[in-house]
C-alpha cells in the first residue's frame, strides 16, 4: 500500500529554467503510477502557485483554464476544487534552478512538516551553488577537481581576469554559481575574451564561477535511495556535436548521448560508486546526478545535478530505461523513500 495518497508534483520556476521545468514536470507527472495516487500539478513562479492540472486514481487528467486554475493556498499547502479541500500528503519537485534547487521551497516544506523528493534544504542549499559544492567537497580522496575562481558582481573584473589569466590553463569554462541548463555558461579560449564571458554569467546571477577546462569524455551518473541502500543508474556518455554540452546540444539534439556509455567495465563501476560517494557524503535524499569528465589522470567532478532533467529526452528517464526499469515503478521508489 502507497505511504502517501495525493502527490503535488511543482513545476515552474524562478529561474530562467521555468520552461524546461514545466516540461519535467507535466512529463514526471504523466509518469506516476495511475493506481496508486492522486496527481495534482502546481505551477510555481514569482510567488504565485496554481493548480494546473490533476488526475484522480486511475481516472481522466482535469486539465483547468489558465483564467480558472484554482489558487494554491500556502498557509497549509492545500487547494480547493470545486469547494472540497484536498491537503498534499507530498510534494514531487521539478523546479530547475529558484527557489526549488536552492533550498527555498524544502524549507517551505519542512516547516509544514511536508515530505519531499529531493535534498533537504540545507543540502539543496550548499550543492546547489557549483563554488560552494566544491568547496565542502574540498579534500575528498575519491574524486578530482579543476582549479577554479569565484568572482563577484561588483568586483573589480580587469583584476580578477589578470589573476585567471595567471593562475589557470586556458581554457576555461565560465558559468554562473546557482543556475543550470548551460544559462550564462560560455568556453573562453582566448583570455582577452572572459571579462566579456564573465558579464554574460552575471546575467544569470550575482556570483561566477571560472573552471580550468579538462580535457576527456564527459560522463554522468545519477544515484538514489531505494530504501536500503543508494544504488546507482548506469552511466551516460555524452558526446556533444558543439564545442561543449551547451543549451543547444542539451535540448536541440546537437548531442550523442551512449547509454550505457562504451567505456570499461571498472571505469564505469568507479563513476557509479563516486555518484554513491557523493551522495552520501553530502547528504543527498531523492535522485541526484552527477557528471564529471574522465581524463588521462583521472575522473573529475564537474557539479551536482540536484533535480535532474525529466522529460522524455532526458537523460535520467535514459538510464531508467536502460536499467530495465518503468519510470512509473522508478518514481514509485522516489516517492515511497524520500
Amino acid at each position: 500500500m502507497a505511504k502517501y495518497n495525493s502527490i503535488a508534483v511543482i513545476y515552474g520556476s524562478d529561474s530562467s529554467e521555468w520552461e524546461v521545468s514545466c516540461r519535467s514536470g507535466e512529463f514526471t507527472a504523466s509518469r506516476i503510477d495511475e493506481a496508486s495516487y492522486d496527481v495534482y500539478e502546481i505551477f510555481a513562479r514569482f510567488g504565485k502557485w496554481s493548480l494546473v492540472a490533476y488526475r484522480k486514481k486511475n481516472a481522466m487528467r482535469v486539465i483547468f483554464p489558465d483564467v480558472a486554475r484554482p489558487e494554491i493556498d500556502k498557509s497549509d499547502f492545500s487547494v480547493r476544487i470545486y469547494g472540497e479541500k484536498v491537503n498534499f500528503d507530498y510534494a514531487l519537485i521539478m523546479q530547475h534552478g529558484a527557489p526549488g534547487e536552492t533550498g527555498q521551497l524544502q524549507g517551505y516544506l519542512e516547516m509544514l512538516k511536508v515530505p519531499f523528493s529531493t535534498c533537504s534544504s540545507f543540502v539543496s542549499a550548499v550543492a546547489f551553488d557549483k563554488y560552494a559544492c566544491k568547496r565542502y567537497m574540498d579534500g575528498v580522496d575519491f574524486v578530482k577537481m579543476a582549479p577554479d575562481a569565484l568572482v563577484r558582481k561588483g568586483d573589480d573584473i580587469e583584476a580578477f581576469a589578470g589573476k585567471v589569466r595567471t593562475e589557470l590553463a586556458f581554457p576555461v569554462f565560465v558559468k554562473p554559481t546557482a543556475g543550470g541548463s548551460s544559462f550564462g555558461l560560455s568556453k573562453v579560449d582566448d583570455p582577452a575574451k572572459l571579462p566579456e564571458a564573465i558579464n554574460f554569467a552575471f546575467s544569470e546571477g550575482r556570483t561566477v564561477l571560472v573552471e580550468q577546462g579538462v580535457r576527456g569524455r564527459e560522463l554522468t551518473c545519477a544515484s538514489y535511495f531505494d530504501g536500503t541502500a543508494v544504488r546507482s543508474l548506469p552511466v551516460i556518455e555524452i558526446i556533444s556535436e558543439n564545442d561543449y554540452f551547451d543549451y543547444d546540444a542539451k535540448y536541440n539534439g546537437h548531442s550523442n548521448e551512449v547509454c550505457p556509455a562504451e567505456i570499461p567495465a571498472e571505469t564505469a563501476a568507479l563513476v557509479q560508486a563516486t555518484t554513491e560517494k557523493i551522495y552520501a557524503f553530502l547528504g543527498c535524499s531523492g535522485v541526484v546526478r552527477a557528471d564529471y569528465i574522465w581524463a588521462e589522470d583521472g575522473l573529475y567532478f564537474l557539479e551536482l545535478n540536484l533535480i535532474p532533467g525529466m522529460t522524455s529526452a532526458s537523460l535520467v528517464p535514459k538510464m531508467v530505461r536502460t536499467a530495465g526499469m518503468k519510470m512509473a515503478d522508478f518514481l514509485s521508489v522516489i516517492i515511497e523513500n524520500s
